[in-house]
Parts: structure tokens; sequence; C-alpha cells
């Protein structure tokens, strides 16, 4: 009986070893990145403490940051992906001279998920409900950023009442997906990785570790700390794609409205955006852009009494390029109400 194998069967069996190493070496590192990202991210909530409080909104909380005293109460709405955080020292300067909340969206930051579908409207009533709920009944000066100045918009047209006054910093304008959507089809726009990417990526620890180079071009350098430890949760990845589904939903909603003479004043982006970044052709990009510079000009429609003003040394993050013109701005309106 020949008492060794062949060598045929020897590196056969040596590839079945070094293939079993192979995978376990890789399952071992993709559970030490999970592990890894777990640890960070529990020590991440003893680091980045709420600035607010969190406060029941319907069967959930809602984290609001009030600071200052006196009214009218100025109401931050952020923009898409964008939380309290993204304001930075605006609500301190305001809250100088008025009270001043900005809050967290359901999902978004340190606020809880919702059980209720990211409608506008859900969203209106929500922060209303918070706002009660903390003792802040109005009246208000409703501010909204890109995304945010459609759920601004909505809110003032609900609680009508309790809203003296209107600021839309380069807000999405009422048409812009009807006015858009075969634009970016003919430009085969694949748009943001899905909530379950995202997550996965997150949960990996990879976004952690490879982080200057995945948020590139979408989280400023300086706010990638908070982005990392607070903000790029699944709760949060969720919401940001279930409120981009449902926003179409919001401009039917908002359109047409009419405020009377209700002051409104709407800061529109000098600078284009850099589409050609986000894989569009020069044509495609001026495109998006005209329609996008028309609809913030349409929206001097809203009122009798608006003013539109350009942030020339801006692209579409005007409360970091210029938030002293966000600031002045707020500040003019205000006094008109006192």
């Amino acid at each position: 009986m020949n008492r060794f194998k062949s060598g045929k069967s020897t590196a056969k069996s040596s590839g079945k070893r070094l293939l079993l190493f192979v995978l376990s070496a890789i399952i071992l590192l993709i559970g030490s990145g999970f592990l890894y990202e777990s640890i960070a991210s529990n020590m991440a909530k003893k680091q980045y403490p709420p600035p607010g409080k969190l406060v029941e909104a319907g069967g959930f909380k809602l984290h609001l940051n009030k600071q200052g005293s006196g009214g009218p109460t100025i109401i931050l709405e952020a923009g898409s992906g964008e939380t309290s955080l993204s304001w930075r020292n605006i609500p301190e300067e305001l809250a100088k001279i008025a009270t001043v909340v900005s809050y967290d969206r359901a999902g978004y930051a340190w606020s809880e998920s919702s059980p209720n579908e990211r409608t506008g409207a859900n969203i209106v009533r929500e922060l209303h409900d918070a706002l009660m709920n903390e003792g802040l009944p109005g009246p208000y000066l409703v501010v909204g950023h890109s995304l945010g100045g459609m759920y601004a918009r909505l809110f003032t047209e609900t609680y009508r009442d309790d809203v003296v006054g209107l600021v839309l910093v380069d807000a999405r304008p009422e048409n812009d997906e009807r006015e858009t959507a075969s634009i970016l089809k003919a430009e085969n726009f694949a748009g943001n990785p899905s909530a379950a990417v995202l997550t996965i990526l997150k949960r990996s620890g990879i976004m952690r570790l490879f982080q200057n180079s995945l948020l590139a071009g979408m989280v400023a350098k300086e706010d990638r700390g908070e982005f990392i430890n607070v903000i790029s949760t699944p709760s949060y990845f969720t919401a940001k794609e279930q409120e981009g589904a449902l926003a179409s939903s919001t401009e039917d909603a908002i359109r047409g409205q009419t405020f009377g003479a209700l002051p409104v004043r709407i800061i529109a982006r000098g600078l284009p955006q850099d589409y050609a970044s986000f894989g569009f052709s020069e044509a495609g990009g001026k495109q998006l852009e005209a329609i996008w510079q028309a609809g913030q000009r349409s929206m001097l429609n809203l009122s009798t009494d608006s003013e539109l003003t350009i942030a020339k040394q801006s692209g579409h993050m005007i409360i970091h390029d210029q938030p002293e013109l966000v600031i002045e701005t707020i500040r003019s309106l205000l006094s008109l109400s006192l």
C-alpha cells in the first residue's frame, strides 16, 4: 500500500486549505470592522451628547435645541440630509436677539425615528407638536434651507396665523421634480447610494476608516467628525431616502401658494452647482441651473411683500458660505415683526 499521496492530490488539498484560510481571514476582517464600528459608535454617544433636549412629538421624540429668549421664535428648518448642526454658529448669533430653535427631523442625528411616513405634512405636524410640548406656541419666523424650504413653506401655510415671516435660503422650488425629471433621465443620473448600502458602509467601519475619500464633496472636512459619530446612522439614511422619495408630494402640497402680505425673503445662490462632479454634461448642468434659478425668482409670487437677494459668493450651502447674509436677512425681517 502506497503511504504517500500523489503530487496532484497534495496540491489540491493545499489549495483547499489556502482558500479556507483566505475566507477565514476575510470573515475575521469583516467581523473586526463591525466590532470596531460598534465600539467607536458607543464611545461617540458619550463624546457627542445632544446640545438640546428630546421633546415628545407624537409617540417619539425630536431633538430641539432652543437658544436665546424673546419672540418671535425663529425656527430653522435644515435641508436634505442636513441637521441642527448644519447651521453652525447662526443660531448662537440670532440667540442674542430672539429665541431660536434648530432641530433634527425624525431619524436625524439625536432625534428618534418616527412611525409616520416622511411626507411634508407629517414632518410639519411633528415639529409643531414638539414646539407645543416645549411651550413655544409662536409667533414664528420660519427659515428653511434647500429641501427644508419646502417644509418651511408648508409649515407657514398650515399654521398661517402663527407665522410672521418666512426666509427661504436657496430653497427647493415647487416644480423642481416635474421640470428636472426628463433631464436627469437623459443624463442617466443614478442618484445617491441606497440607504441599505450606506448602512453597510457605516456598520462595517468602512465609512469611518475611509471618510476623507468617501465623503469628499458631500460633507465638509470640518463636519466629518460629527457626521460619522452623530449623524450617519441607519435611521438617518432611511429617513433621508424616504424624504427624497416623497419630496414630490410636498411639491404638490405647496404649489400655487400665496401668503398675502406676509414678509418673505428669498436668498438664492450666486455660484452655480458643480454639476460635472455629479457626472452631468455641461449642457445638462446649465439646464438644471437655469431651472433652479427660475424657481428662486418664482417664489417672489408667494407674497406682495417679497424680496430676492443673490448670495454672490455662495453655492448652494449659503448657510456656510455667507452665514452673515443669512443672519442679517433674518434680523431685518425680525425687526418688522417687533
